[in-house]
Parts: C-alpha cells; structure tokens; sequence
C-alpha cells in the first residue's frame, strides 16, 4: 500500500462540478430535447470568419507565434476598441485561448492562496470556480429579483470591498442575470478600488450583447493605463465562434510580463489561423452583430411573454447577455426541476443552483435560438409547471 493516497489537491477536493454540464449529461437517451442549457447561439460561425481560417490554413499559419498573439489580431482588436469609445493600447493587448483561459491567466497573475475575492452572485460557476482552484477565498455579494429586475445594493457591495481584499470580479452584462452595471456605478467602484489598491477584473464578454445602445459600459472607458484594471472579453458570444476558444486580455503594462510568462506555461499561444478568423470577426462582423441583436430582442421579448404568462413565474427583462432567469415559485430544488423538465418536457434548462445558492429557485434559458424552437420550449416548459408535481 503505497503511504499517500493518489488524490488531487485539497482545493480540487471541494470544487463542485459544473451542474450545467449534469443536465447536458443525463440527457443521453432522452428524446426530441430542446437543449438551452450552454450559452452559445445556434448558428454556425459566419463565412467570412470561417474562411479567413481557411485561407491561414491554406498559407500556411501553422506555427508556433508570440505568447501575446500574432501582431495583426493585437493591432485589430486595439483599433475595433478605440472605434467603441475604449482606451485601448496595443501593448496592453494578450491573445488568449478563450475568455475563460483569459481569466486564468490573470488569476493566475494575481492571486495567492488565501487572497480574498469578492463576486456578485448569481454567477457564472467558472468566475467562481477560477480563484477557489487558485486557492482563493470567495466572498459573495447577492443580487436580487425586485421590481422586475436583477439588481445589486451598491452601497452593500461597496461594504465587502474591504481593505486587504485583492480582486472584485464584475460580469456585466451578466450570466447568468443579464444584471447591468451603469456608468455612475462603474466610476464610484473604480475610485473606490483605487483608494484600497483592490484589483477589477472586469468580464466583459457580453459588452456587444446588449439590448439598448451599441457597447455596454466598461471600465476600460475611464481607467487610466495605470489603474489595477483587467478586462477579460471573448469571440464566443458576439461573433458566434464558441467552439473556437479565442479571446483576449486588456491590462497595464506592469501586468503583461507576467501575463507572457503565464501564457507559456499555460497554451504557449494561441493557433495563428484561429487568430486570423478573430481578425476577420472585427473587421467585418458589425452587420452580423446587429443581426443577432434584432433576432435576440425578439426572442428575448417571445421568452419573456411565454413564461411570464406561467402562474408563479416571474422573469425580468434582461438589459444584455442571452438569458432569461427566471424564479419559478415553491421550487426549493433547482437541480431536481431541471431533471424534471429534462425528462418530463424534453426541455434542457440550467438550474439556478449552479449560478451560486442566490439562484436557487431560478431557472435558466438561453434564448439564442431560432423562434420555432424558442416557442416549442416555452409551450412544454407551461405544460409541465402547471400538471401537478411539475414543480
């Protein structure tokens, strides 16, 4: 018998696994579902984004490149975020394989065992997840379902960025909440942090997702190159290019040797064809993002009038992002609704209760999909919570 028992580390030991990815599991075998559990939408990748992999395929972008990314995708993306309004520098840009290696990596830059990071919650489980990996330890502050809408206390928030805390992690617009950070919010919170020296990392994967205007505010319209700022944003969700693990990293310059030097240990870098495909996304995807916002308006306002209509429904009009989180009155048990629904109405939803314990009795849908099978799953969604044991 060998003296140490072959485990993972303590902190994997008390990391729970993704709840989402439960429902997608158990759904082998179940017929004819509609699966609105991943927050992806369900079309195909541009052409003009696949082609420009194509045609780096094709010429040979095969090879090893910077750990920061290739210099074309670098200088895109600062000029696509200086034509948002952003402060953006091309220095201060790092490629990334995905926007959630992007918060590794700056996790990874930033964090010691035992450092304190405080999350608004309901989250995405990974924002969660990332520090406790780390070692981190995770301080919640709630949003609340009031007057049709997800909202925060700021004043509350502002209370638990204490001194000594390290890291604030803001998502907005949220997953799994839609919640939206305004500009006024966004300037007290950056001043404040500045006086405790408390590092922002700013998720702003859903900046273009956005149902009022054309960019939701970031931070990174009023830091200044020195401020403790790290913006974390993705290809996934804008230009529909999930399955290609591409995003990116905006930090001062005191952070981006650290960040290269993580970057190797991590991926080394990213493919450079994938990274020519970004460069397509930017420079030609602005007719495609406005397209997807006209078809998510629609669909967001259908999954609203849908289940808002379910006696003990009540779901509020998301500002961005693609969800609708909904609470759905007696239900004490997330996970065991979305079973139910899985197997009852042939509807894939994700349970609250992976967004943190504020989502329990939540439920949510990704609306990214096309009419037809928005309104099939709203029908059998009211069918099974009106039968009796439905909820």
């Amino acid at each position: 018998m060998m003296p140490y028992p072959a485990v993972a580390r303590a902190a994997m030991e008390g990391l729970d696994g993704s709840l989402i990815r439960t429902i997608f599991a158990e759904s082998a075998g179940v017929p004819d579902v509609i699966p609105l559990w991943f927050g992806e939408p369900d079309v195909v990748t541009p052409d003009f984004i696949r082609e420009a992999a194509k045609q780096g395929l094709d010429a040979g972008r095969t090879f090893y490149n910077s750990n920061f990314g290739i210099d074309e995708l670098r200088a895109a993306i600062t000029t696509y975020q200086a034509g948002l309004g952003r402060k953006a520098r091309f220095d201060g840009v790092c490629v990334t394989a995905s926007g959630v290696n992007a918060i590794m990596l700056a996790c990874q830059a930033l964090l010691d065992p035992g450092d304190r990071v405080v999350l608004p919650e309901p989250f995405w489980p990974n924002l969660g997840g990332i520090p406790r990996v780390l070692g981190a330890k995770v301080a919640t502050v709630k949003l609340r379902l009031q007057d049709a809408a997800w909202t925060i206390d700021l004043e509350e928030l502002l209370a638990a960025l204490t001194p000594g805390t390290r890291m604030v992690m803001l998502n907005a617009p949220a997953n799994p909440t839609g919640w939206m950070l305004s500009r006024a919010d966004q300037e007290v919170l950056l001043a404040h942090c500045r006086r405790l020296g408390i590092w922002i990392l700013a998720d702003d994967v859903y900046e273009r997702v956005v149902f009022d205007g054309r960019a939701a505010p970031t931070f990174l319209d009023i830091a200044e190159a020195d401020d403790r700022l790290v913006s974390i944003n993705s290809f996934s969700k804008s230009w529909a290019m999930t399955g290609w693990r591409l995003g990116w990293i905006n930090a001062p310059a005191t952070l981006m040797t650290a960040l290269g030097k993580i970057s190797e240990f991590n991926t080394s870098c990213t493919p450079p064809f994938v990274q020519l495909a970004g460069i397509a996304a930017l420079q030609q995807g602005e007719p495609f993002i406005a397209g997807t916002m006209s078809r998510y308006r629609a669909m967001r306002d259908l999954a609203c009038a849908r289940l808002g209509a379910i006696p003990g429904v009540s779901i509020p009009v998301p500002g961005g992002a693609m969800y609708s989180f909904f609470a759905v009155e007696g239900c004490t048990d997330s996970l065991a609704l979305a079973r139910s629904l899985l197997h009852g109405a042939h509807v894939g939803l994700a349970p609250g209760r992976a967004f943190g314990e504020a989502g329990e009795g939540c439920m949510r849908l990704c609306f990214a999909v096309a009419e037809d099978r928005l309104e099939a799953a709203c029908e059998r969604i009211a069918h099974h919570l009106d039968r009796p044991g439905g909820r």
